[in-house]
C-alpha cells in the first residue's frame, strides 16, 4: 500500500471522476480504463487534466504531487479547457469589471492631474530626466513649489533625491533670473549713455579751431579729438562715464604728457583723469565679456 500513489482520473468531458491508488502509469491506464468503462484493449493517452500535458514517462508520473488529477483519452478523443457553463456571459462582466475599473483611475489621474499641475509634469521626467532641459521656465518653477514627498512619489525618487533635484532646479531659476536683471541693466545704462550724449551733442559748441569734418561730426584739428569729446573732458564731472569706449581707448592710448597739451591742464589732474578714463574702460570690457558668457550659457542650456 505504501507503494501507491493516490491520483483522480476523469473522462475527456468530465463528467465521470474517480479516485484510484496506483503503483506505476500502467496501472493507472488499466485502473481508470476499468473505473470509466473503457474497452480493456482500448489504446488509451493519459494527460494532466488541468493543462493537457501528455503523461508518457513512468519517472515523471512519480514525481507529481498526491492527489493529481488526470484525463484518459481515446484515440479520438482530445483535452480542452474546462468550459464553465455561465451562458456565455462572464466575459461581459469581467470586462465590464475592467473598464470601470480603468475609468475609475483614469477619472482619479484626471482630477489629480487638475488639482496637481506638477503631476504631468512628473510623468515627463519619469519616462526621460532629460526632457527637464525643454521645460519652460514656468514649468520649473512648478516642480520647485511641488510637495517634495509627493513629488518623490510620483518621480519614483527617494524623498532626498527629489529634494535635490527641486534645490538643483532653483539654482537654475535664480541664475537665469540673475543674467536677465545684469542685461536689462546694461541696457539701461547704454540707453542712457546713449541719451546723455545726445542732449550733449545738441548743446556743443565746439572748442578750437575746427576745421575737419568725419562723417558728419566735427574734429579738432590740433588734437584729433572730436570737439563734443574736448567739452566733455574739460567741463563735465566725471567725464569718463560720459564717452564712448572709443573715445575712452583714444584717451588712454595717448598718455599723460599728450594729454596735458590737448587739454592744458598740470600733471596731475591730467593723470587723474587718464586713471579714471583706463579704470571705466577696463569696467565695460568686463561688461562684455559677462554678457558674451551670459550668451554662451544660455547657447549651452538651449542645446
Amino acid at each position: 500500500m505504501t507503494d501507491r500513489k493516490p491520483c483522480k482520473v476523469c473522462n475527456f468531458t468530465r463528467q465521470k471522476s474517480y479516485g484510484v491508488a496506483v503503483p506505476s502509469l500502467d496501472d493507472l491506464k488499466m485502473k481508470g480504463s476499468e473505473f470509466l468503462g473503457f474497452s480493456p484493449g482500448d489504446p488509451v493517452t493519459v494527460v494532466l487534466e488541468n493543462d493537457g500535458t501528455i503523461v508518457e514517462d513512468q519517472s515523471y508520473f512519480l514525481c507529481l504531487p498526491l492527489n493529481t488529477k488526470f484525463m484518459l483519452l481515446h484515440e479520438k478523443e482530445t483535452w480542452s479547457p474546462v468550459r464553465r457553463v455561465d451562458g456565455g456571459t462572464a466575459w461581459m462582466a469581467r470586462d465590464s469589471v475592467l473598464l470601470e475599473a480603468d475609468t475609475v483611475e483614469a477619472d482619479s489621474v484626471d482630477a489629480s492631474s487638475a488639482a496637481a499641475p506638477w503631476l504631468d509634469l512628473a510623468q515627463q521626467l519619469k519616462q526621460d530626466l532629460a526632457s527637464i532641459i525643454l521645460m519652460s521656465e514656468a514649468d520649473l518653477q512648478t516642480l520647485v513649489e511641488a510637495p517634495c514627498l509627493e513629488l518623490a512619489s510620483a518621480l519614483g525618487f527617494q524623498e532626498k533625491k527629489a529634494e535635490d533635484l527641486q534645490e538643483t532646479v532653483q539654482r537654475v531659476l535664480d541664475r537665469r533670473e540673475e543674467e536677465r536683471q545684469s542685461k536689462e541693466l546694461l541696457q539701461l545704462y547704454l540707453k542712457a549713455a546713449e541719451k546723455e550724449d545726445g542732449q550733449q551733442e545738441d548743446q556743443s559748441q565746439g572748442d578750437g579751431d575746427v576745421d575737419v569734418e568725419v562723417d558728419g561730426m566735427e574734429v579738432d584739428s590740433s588734437s584729433g579729438f572730436m570737439s563734443r569729446t574736448l567739452m566733455v573732458l574739460k567741463g563735465k564731472t566725471s567725464p569718463e562715464t560720459r564717452l564712448s569706449t572709443e573715445d575712452l581707448q583714444m584717451v588712454v592710448s595717448r598718455g599723460v604728457k599728450a594729454m596735458e597739451q590737448v587739454l592744458g591742464w598740470d600733471r596731475t589732474r591730467t593723470s587723474a583723469l587718464l586713471q579714471a578714463c583706463e579704470a571705466e574702460l577696463t569696467g565695460r570690457l568686463q561688461q562684455v565679456q559677462a554678457v558674451q558668457s551670459i550668451r554662451s550659457n544660455a547657447q549651452l542650456e538651449s542645446s
